[in-house]
């Protein structure tokens, strides 16, 4: 990938590939093992039925959350290289292991899930936050000239819904009408599997509600009239005329989809006005931790893939260019209590069983290296060298070479760390690196997904992990001792 690979360059090449798909025709599921039908194609003894992802959007430092380093605390003319922590460590629930200052709601939790150290981000040049995302939601690096369904899409058609009225696939907290929204549309998106596999989003969790009701001012029968003048607008618009039949279709049964929970009992699960107070408060931590709290109802509601959002929004929250440690303070408030919250949650009713959460972001950060040791790319923050200004004392170079990503139930082995970074700069992965087509397979694999699943698309294969080559962690399943796996 040239390193001036830009912004522009993923908009054009992404759109092109989304128009792509509303022209392609219907995807043609392969005869492979395991695999039958177009839907449903699932082998084995399955661990997981749901999956909850929750996403740090921006690029969360690793040694400033699951994987602290050596605590040094600011000094105005410090050498910025002495410093890989800027907060003091704190025990877990896991003997010997610690979590930065700050997540102790998590690390309270951690012996009902599992720890990867050693993610390791991939290498495409120039990093650009949108790039990495896509690449870690689709599994695919961009730009393709098939557009790449998210993982979340990919679940909703191979397995389809646990109840027919929850949308399968659903976002919570992501707003795509500001920052980067026309690249960050490129993998919120079902690709070539058609609309009816796409994410229901929710921007925001506290008017969830709202997006299952009727505009206001609009009682149900104009709503309806209003529903059967869109699809007959969908057959005879310049849409309808680019898109092939296969994706109208798709588009005509998300919309009823969509109609059909506005007059369901289960768009009640959108109104957290029902939650009990005390139980609201821990998860009100703004728009994420109440994204958590929606999340959990939905699960219990049947959803079967929810995305929840710190939100990526350029120069905000976990992209943290400056004032790495005062905004890894207000962050960590942010997603503390209710990440612990909803674990604990779902495993008093049983549902973390069958509910598989990770927690991750597109890469880390680092005070020093941009990118990887040895693999460098051009600095994209002003980072002296000698720290005068406690603005410059924080992660704030993107790093790609070390990454924590957490797991719990659906499977998921308890109690158990997987992979080990340097404990000096630069602390990258030095045991068990692990990359996104073997997180994409471990999660497939608890479902049943067989990691030979493809639809031929235009008369080419394309894979639910490039090539259909990723192979799941056992380790993180419980199946398979590793070698040698160190705290």
């Amino acid at each position: 990938m040239k390193q001036g690979w830009n912004r522009r360059d993923f908009i054009r090449q992404t759109s092109a590939a989304t128009l792509a798909a509303m022209a392609a025709g219907a995807p043609v599921a392969s005869m492979l093992s395991g695999c039958n039908t177009g839907k449903k194609k699932i082998i084995g003894d399955t661990t997981a039925d749901t999956v909850i992802l929750l996403w740090m959007a921006g690029g969360m430092a690793h040694t400033e959350t699951f994987d602290p380093k050596r605590y040094t605390p600011f000094e105005k003319g410090m050498e910025g290289n002495r410093v890989l922590s800027t907060f003091p460590s704190k025990p877990t629930a896991l003997d010997g292991i610690h979590f930065s200052e700050g997540l102790e709601s998590i690390g309270s939790v951690m012996d009902k899930g599992a720890l990867i150290r050693s993610y390791v981000a991939a290498d495409m040049g120039h990093i650009l936050h949108s790039r990495h995302q896509y690449h870690w939601h689709t599994c695919y690096e961009p730009p393709q000239t098939v557009a790449a369904p998210h993982i979340g899409a990919w679940i909703a058609n191979l397995m389809g819904p646990k109840n027919p009225v929850i949308p399968a696939f659903i976002d919570i907290g992501q707003r795509l009408t500001l920052g980067e929204g026309e690249e960050l549309k490129a993998f919120h998106t079902a690709g070539f599997l058609g609309s009816e596999y796409a994410p229901f989003m929710i921007p925001d969790p506290s008017e969830g509600l709202e997006s299952v009701r009727p505009p206001v001012g609009m009682d149900a029968k104009r709503f309806e009239q209003r529903n059967k003048l869109y699809n007959d607008l969908i057959s005879k618009s310049p849409l309808g005329e680019m898109g092939s039949d296969y994706q109208k279709e798709s588009l005509k049964r998300s919309m009823e989809q969509a109609y059909m929970l506005l007059n369901s009992p289960e768009a009640k699960a959108f109104d957290l006005s029902r939650e009990p107070k005390e139980i609201y408060d821990i998860y009100n931590t703004g728009r994420f931790g109440l994204g958590c709290l929606l999340a959990r109802r939905l699960t219990e509601q049947g959803a079967r893939f929810i995305s929840v959002t710190t939100e990526y929004v350029p120069f905000m929250g976990f992209d943290t260019h400056e004032n790495g440690h005062t905004r890894m303070v207000d962050m960590k408030k942010m997603i503390d209590g209710p990440v612990a919250q909803l674990v604990k949650d779902l495993d008093k009713t049983g549902h973390l069983d069958r509910t598989m959460i990770i927690l991750a972001s597109e890469f880390s950060r680092d005070m020093m290296v941009e990118g990887r040791p040895d693999a460098k790319v051009q600095e994209q923050v002003n980072q002296p060298d000698i720290l005068n200004d406690l603005k410059f004392y924080g992660m704030h170079r993107h790093f790609t070479d070390g990454c924590s990503i957490l797991m719990f139930g659906g499977g998921i082995r308890k109690g158990f760390v997987y992979g080990k970074t340097a404990d000096e700069r630069p602390c990258k992965s030095v045991e068990n690196p692990v990359k996104i087509d073997q997180i994409h397979q471990t999660v497939y694999h608890a479902l049943g997904i067989p990691e030979d699943t493809q639809y031929d698309i235009e008369k080419r294969p394309f894979y639910t992990t490039p090539d259909g080559k990723g192979k799941p962690v056992m380790e993180l399943l419980g199946k398979e001792t590793p070698k040698e796996v160190k705290a």
